[in-house]
């Protein structure tokens, strides 16, 4: 199916889709710009009118605000384009809060450009039934009713494109309001069957249509997925007898491949495999002093043995490359590689192309800062010079890794780069392969991080790490769901080799288990780099990084002796992936509604799916409870809006914890009790009840 849909509303649910229907021409002067029946604040909507975005099976909420003068009602249609060219026109239902908004929940599935505009018109039966009800019940108007409603139905009957038997039924009732009482009349006002009938195909007149707009639908991946990030230099490392390490390679690497996906996670990123300068090399924990066997930082690519198109001589061949694409996805396990656009002193590109670096006044070469980050062992791009001939050899990079089997691009700093630049090496490598995913690692302000959104990369980092009161979460979250869900899909990583925040540091393990618990469930997308499930915590001095940062160094680890001991995370990790996939409304971005609690430390949200997109034929509510102080035991009362799941409120219902398997019976208003020590997370599936 291309399209499901449901909508937001209690009232009377219209079928999936509808057909096709011409409606009366508008009698909206030309001179003006607003339609008989306005329609305003269009969504999904993009900053800069940039498409929207979705993900194959993304429930959307198409919703647009729409009124007219006085008090007949109105009807809203959103026409969709299917990429293959075919039509559905779907209901949109008020939101009944006083904003005037109507909306739609559905679910494309058809990858592709989808095309879509709004409709709205005059809902003849909505607003005879409505006075009828109205009037009849005290006696006002009755004749009048009756013969309007005649008319109505005689109208409806006359029209060839609803089925026969409808027809018929439709004219039966225009004549027996021909001579109706007012209890007839009445019954048909109120009729469910009617309402039905009409919502689905309505009476309509006075229409207006707003312009159309472009939603791009990718694959699933492009917006759902758990990554694991690993050096594969330091898989299969091994120290010598004289106390130096041996760089590990694509094939020891690929031996860590297994034990990954057994952890459920989807995606593996590498940082950087390309040969490394000798200049300015830095040594471990970011010191300028590199030994002779320091194997410096990734990111300072290239060197005499190449650049970007290459790999480093120690993780082995293109071919062994080629390999472990094979052996990932043998283990279910796609491979992103990291996208750096930038040169140690020693790559071919300062020799061949000095015109793309900055030149100071004294003839140098500028390397890259952040203050009061410095980084000597690399060179930014400079775009204004040359910018045809930077673009020519980017898009020869990327479309080599793509015929290595890459599919998915981790890219380093985009916020340093043009954003033209961006636009249009997306739009030029997903025209050729739309199944290529970009990840936009953009620490940086708002603007920029949601520009490089809205210009197509398919996922960003985000503030998650920085984020971690109950209200900070709160805001975030919230955000994330509504304000920038139709273009920025948030990768909500829990560290990475340049982020160990004191959360982290002085949380304890409580801290590591609540920060994954979250990224787990609050996203589609999450991630954590190696080492998160050995609660690595130790922070180089003045900084906000891992002591002994593998960015500089090789990183020997025992993944398996720490599981096997109980001193690992990864337990908890392949639990919160088996969740995960379990339940569809975790792979939802666009769902998330926070609750409340009386404690300040207690956060509480839910996902919900309705069952008309779960696929299982039932409907799919997840209820996280965290307690987000890892130093501490808290209780208190959480107050849930239970109509979300269709609950009423006070009405009980069974919750499972599904990690420790307990069950409760709750209502809107819930004691809990979490310890950080033990269970800091509550992650509860609401049970339906037989």
């Amino acid at each position: 199916m291309a399209a499901r849909t449901v909508s937001r509303s209690e009232a009377l649910r219209s079928p999936a889709h509808i057909p096709l229907r011409s409606a009366q021409a508008t009698t909206t002067p030309e001179q003006t710009r607003v339609g008989r029946i306005p329609l305003s604040d269009p969504r999904p909507s993009v900053p800069g009118g940039f498409d929207a975005k979705a993900f194959s099976g993304e429930v959307v909420p198409f919703s647009v605000i729409a009124f007219r003068e006085g008090h007949d009602r109105i009807g809203v249609h959103v026409r969709l384009t299917a990429p293959d060219g075919s039509e559905t026109l779907h209901r949109l239902e008020p939101l009944n809060d006083g904003t005037d908004r109507w909306v739609a929940d559905i679910a494309l599935d058809a990858r592709g450009l989808w095309r879509y505009r709004f409709e709205a018109f005059a809902d003849d039966y909505a607003t005879w039934a409505h006075a009828a009800a109205v009037k009849i019940d005290v006696g006002v108007d009755v004749e009048v009713m009756t013969a309007s409603g005649a008319q109505l139905f005689a109208r409806a009957a006359a029209e060839k494109d609803r089925p026969a038997a409808e027809r018929r039924r439709l004219a039966a009732a225009a004549r027996d309001l021909g001579d109706a009482d007012a209890a007839v009349t009445l019954e048909a006002a109120r009729s469910a069957e009617f309402a039905r009938l009409f919502a689905a195909r309505p009476v309509r007149s006075l229409s207006s249509t707003s312009d159309e707009r472009r939603i791009l639908v990718e694959r699933t991946a492009a917006g759902v997925g758990a990554w694991y990030e690993f050096f594969p230099r330091s898989e299969g490392a091994k120290r010598s007898k004289d106390g130096t390490i041996g760089s590990g390679t694509f094939r020891t690497a690929a031996k860590r491949l297994p034990a990954v996906a057994d952890m459920g996670f989807d995606v593996v990123y590498l940082p950087p495999i390309h040969p490394i300068g000798r200049s300015h090399r830095k040594g471990p924990n970011n010191t300028l002093n590199a030994g002779p066997n320091d194997p410096g930082s990734p990111w300072a690519i290239g060197s005499a043995e190449g650049g970007h198109d290459a790999v480093h001589p120690d993780l082995g061949t293109l071919a062994d490359f080629r390999a472990f694409v094979r052996a990932a996805q043998k283990a279910g396990l796609e491979i992103a590689l990291d996208l750096a656009l930038q040169a140690s002193p020693d790559h071919p590109w300062v020799h061949e192309h000095p015109e793309w670096f900055t030149t100071l006044p004294d003839g140098s070469i500028a390397y890259a800062e952040n203050p009061p980050k410095k980084y000597q062992d690399i060179y930014p791009i400079n775009f204004d010079n040359d910018p045809d001939g930077i673009c020519a050899e980017v898009l020869r990079v990327v479309e080599h890794w793509i015929a290595q089997g890459v599919r998915v691009f981790r890219v380093d700093n985009p916020h340093t780069k043009p954003l033209w630049f961006w636009e249009w090496l997306i739009a030029r490598v997903n025209e050729r392969h739309p199944d290529i995913v970009f990840l936009a690692e953009a620490f940086t302000r708002p603007a920029p991080l949601r520009g490089l959104a809205a210009v197509g990369f398919q996922q960003s980092y985000t503030y998650f790490t920085w984020r971690n009161t109950k209200a900070e979460l709160e805001e975030f979250l919230t955000s994330l769901a509504t304000e920038t869900a139709d273009y920025l899909r948030p990768n909500l990583f829990v560290n990475t080799p340049d982020i160990l925040t004191e959360y982290l540091q002085f949380g304890g393990r409580a801290a590591y288990r609540i920060r994954a618990a979250l990224a787990a469930t609050a996203a589609p997308t999450y991630g954590v780099y190696a080492g998160y499930e050995l609660y690595e915590n130790v922070a180089r001095p003045g900084a906000e990084e891992n002591i002994d940062n593998e960015k500089y160094e090789y990183k020997l680890r025992d993944f398996a002796a720490a599981e096997k001991s109980g001193d690992s995370l990864a337990p908890y990790l392949r639990r919160l992936n088996e969740i995960r996939r379990d339940h569809p409304a975790l792979r939802q971005l666009r769902n998330l509604a926070v609750h409340w609690s009386d404690d300040d430390a207690v956060l509480v949200y839910s996902k919900h799916l309705d069952a008309a997109f779960t696929g299982t034929g039932s409907a799919d509510t997840v209820l996280v409870v965290a307690n987000v102080d890892p130093h501490s035991v808290r209780e208190t009362t959480v107050h849930l809006d239970t109509r979300i799941w269709g609950v009423a409120p006070g009405e009980p219902f069974d919750v499972e914890d599904l990690v420790t398997g307990q069950v409760w019976t709750w209502t809107d208003h819930d004691y809990v009790r979490l310890d950080a020590f033990a269970e800091p997370v509550h992650i509860l599936a609401v049970k339906e009840r037989s």
